[in-house]
């Protein structure tokens, strides 16, 4: 357990709960309509549950899925009162999640016998991207790491100005060369500083195109060999991170990005501002990647470390 201490879980699972407030009346509203006058559960409201799932950005492959298996469920009981679609509904989509290995932390907590653990974050502009970095900076560091920032998107130099500012708000050291820089020399200078210094943890942005995949692969793969000079296993974490207001749009993201580089964490900001939460089910299950992080909210305590049953429990609180 680490060492987080700012916020009392008790404030993080109501943080959770208001973040996901507006998921949670678009999912209830439509299981409600999908029950209503029925005892038992029947074709009728199953289909009526596929429409919820769907409509509240699940997706049509993962919403299947979990149809199928309630299904199973129905004709193995036989019989199966409306009143317990909620208990199943949630053990199904917490056991969805736990098969992708998503929502197993709690805390920000590192691997042991990595250090510098090194993450290299991955995603469009607009999602949130210098936000998660500049929070998870902040959070690291609350929970006792010693943090070094990198400004390897030097494509915009509104890119390094922005991450600037957010390792001042974190207080944390930040490696920049200015915009044009080559983004591998960024990376490296970053990680040799970060060994100088002792760091738990380095976090380098990166550049939020996605116009050209190859040019995309080929710049995140120059910036890896340059940093395994320095750490062998380097990056550990290639995050993504997408907008869960955006639904779909997320996942069509996921699916560039995951083609061009060898992505294996998921951020999800914004989920405070939308009703469409049920893309964390969805990329998890699409991709089997794990979302590690959720957005919950403007406070630098809203970035959120993912645990499966705290989300299924505050879905249907």
């Amino acid at each position: 357990m680490g060492l987080f201490s700012i916020f009392s879980k008790k404030q993080q699972k109501e943080d959770l709960n208001k973040g996901l407030e507006k998921t949670r009346k678009n999912v209830f509203n439509k299981l409600s309509k999908a029950v209503i006058g029925k005892s038992k559960v029947d074709d009728e409201v199953l289909d009526n549950l596929e429409e919820a799932l769907v409509m509240s950005d699940v997706g049509v492959h993962t919403t299947l899925k979990i149809i199928e298996r309630i299904e199973d469920r129905v004709a193995r009981d036989k019989y199966l009162g409306v009143e317990e679609l909620n208990l199943i509904l949630k053990d199904e989509i917490e056991q969805l999640l736990l098969e992708n290995n998503t929502g197993d932390g709690s805390d920000f907590d590192l691997p042991e016998g990595r250090k510098p653990y090194v993450i290299l974050v991955v995603g469009v502009n607009g999602v949130g991207k210098t936000t998660t970095i500049g929070k998870l900076a902040y959070n690291f560091k609350m929970a006792g790491k010693k943090v070094m920032l990198g400004a390897a998107d030097t494509f915009r130099a509104a890119a390094v100005d922005q991450i600037k500012i957010w390792a001042g708000r974190a207080d944390v050291p930040i490696v920049s060369q200015g915009m044009g820089a080559d983004p591998a020399s960024v990376a490296y200078d970053t990680l040799k500083s970060a060994i100088a210094q002792d760091c738990d943890v380095v976090i380098i942005d990166t550049a939020g195109r996605l116009h050209n995949k190859v040019n995309l692969m080929n710049e995140l793969s120059k910036t890896s060999r340059v940093m395994q000079k320095l750490v062998a296993d380097a990056p550990h974490e290639i995050l993504l991170v997408l907008d869960a207001s955006t639904g779909q749009n997320a996942i069509e993201q996921a699916k560039q990005f995951t083609a061009a580089t060898d992505v294996n964490a998921i951020a999800l900001t914004k989920l405070d501002g939308t009703a469409k939460g049920g893309v964390v089910i969805g990329i998890s299950d699409q991709f089997k990647i794990p979302v590690k992080y959720i957005g919950v909210g403007e406070k630098m305590e809203d970035l959120q470390v993912f645990n499966r049953k705290e989300f299924v429990e505050s879905l249907f609180a």
